[in-house]
């Protein structure tokens, strides 16, 4: 039903016009008392797919990606349909429109998107108190954090530490965001000199931060871009290690547009951005292998980047990834698509021969699975 909808009456529309209303919808059924409630029982997912990591309880290692609620507006309701996290942001420091429309578009061919969205947002203060209001318990939340396109270079870490502040007493997770392409200059800080500076300061401000409030510390992660050089990718992946960050997300979007089943001309019309879906799949999934020989279970990897299918998700979680995020193919699939994901995840767990994903992910990468 729902590839008839995409195909006939979505696809049609301005991809940011849909994406509004079709979040819109998906957030209202929530709003019905105890229909949440109802939705989990038909569309989460089987308790055989549960994973520790980070020190949270994930009801799946599905997750969705930054992007998609970049505003903290419906966290719970999409946890209904089957996601274990929803990664919400990228949130700045101070609210931004992003940059001029249209800055979303769809590469039907490829089931990609190209996006140059530029972080708007309404700022971390207002996504702090939409998390500070929530009464679910799942999914697991965490918050993506970036630079105030308004911060000089020279401003930028004060800029991330004001989000740190705002975000880490309210969210079960946060992620450094560098690897934007969609901020001038964002993807600039994933060179060592200037990560480490910035990472610091952000880890340093959210343990205060949670301090204050009696939190325990809060896990901290980095996500990185998949058109880093290798060996940029293996200083990244020391550096964290040696700073004792949490995790890495492993990818972003990308700039490249190679091996395109979409026209030329189409291509071009989208424009400058980054890519997301398919075309992804291949560099992400190398980049989330060096990041394990680099690392072994020492950072806890999160897969991201051409995520579409059970067995894509598979094959990370057996390349070391401990969870797995998607954002373009949930766009494509429709509302019952993570369903859709964890069944087939627990069919390719039955078929191989365990009898719950902890013990699969204990094989792969058991970095992480401590309580905090």
């Amino acid at each position: 039903m729902y590839r008839l909808l995409f195909r006939h009456v979505l696809r049609r529309v301005p991809a940011e016009a849909a994406h509004r209303a079709a979040f819109a919808a998906l957030r209202l059924p929530a709003l019905v008392p105890g229909f949440r409630r109802v939705l989990r029982f038909w569309l989460g997912p089987s308790p055989v797919l549960r994973v520790r990591a980070l020190g949270r309880t994930f009801p799946s290692p599905l997750g969705l990606a930054a992007g998609f609620d970049k505003d903290a507006e419906g966290p719970d309701a999409l946890g209904a349909l089957g996601f274990g996290h929803v990664e919400i942001g990228t949130v700045t420091a101070h609210a931004q429109p992003g940059n001029p429309r249209p800055r979303l578009f769809r590469l039907a061919a490829d089931r990609a998107l190209v996006n140059r969205m530029g972080f708007n947002n309404r700022g971390s203060r207002a996504a702090a108190a939409r998390l500070r209001a929530r009464t679910a318990q799942w999914p697991v939340v965490g918050a993506n954090i970036g630079k105030t396109k308004l911060a000089t270079d020279g401003e930028a870490v004060a800029d991330y530490v004001a989000s740190a502040r705002m975000l880490a007493p309210v969210a079960d997770y946060l992620v450094v965001n560098v690897s934007s392409p969609n901020t001038p200059g964002l993807r600039d800080l994933q060179s060592v000199r200037r990560l480490r500076p910035l990472l610091t300061a952000v880890r340093d401000a959210a343990a205060e931060a949670c301090e204050a409030t009696g939190r325990p510390r809060l896990p901290l992660l980095v996500k990185i871009a998949p058109d880093l050089a290798d060996d940029d990718i293996d200083a990244v992946a020391d550096l964290a290690v040696e700073l004792g960050l949490d995790g890495v997300i492993a990818t972003n979007t990308t700039i490249a547009r190679d091996g395109l089943a979409t026209p030329d001309d189409e291509v071009a019309r989208a424009g400058a951005g980054g890519l997301s879906g398919p075309p992804v799949r291949e560099r992400a999934l190398e980049v989330l292998r060096r990041l394990r020989a680099r690392a072994g279970d020492r950072l806890v990897l999160v897969a991201a980047g051409g995520i579409e299918t059970p067995q894509d998700a598979w094959e990370r979680i057996r390349a070391g990834a401990t969870l797995v995020q998607a954002y373009t193919a949930f766009v494509y699939g429709g509302p019952l698509w993570p369903h859709r994901m964890n069944r087939g995840l627990r069919a390719l767990l039955r078929g191989s021969g365990h009898a719950t994903l902890a013990g699969v992910v204990g094989e792969a990468a058991p970095g992480g699975t401590e309580d905090r």
